[in-house]
């Protein structure tokens, strides 16, 4: 517990350091990956799998 607290602390500090534009571009690059159409087609091939082993499970 304590090693989680130390790095919540310490990611608190770097991020705040960071600034609002770091926090932006992190923000950005997320959206751009998970709008791209290779992404969003894994997605689907995932969702359908489980579903699958869901539907499989009743």
């Amino acid at each position: 517990m304590k090693k989680f607290l130390l790095g919540a602390g310490l990611g608190y500090v770097l991020g705040a350091k960071a600034g609002r534009g770091r926090y932006e571009q992190l923000v950005r690059t997320y959206r751009r990956v998970v709008d791209h159409p290779m992404v969003q087609g894994a997605a689907g091939v995932a969702r359908a799998k489980i579903s699958e082993k869901a539907g499989r499970r009743r």
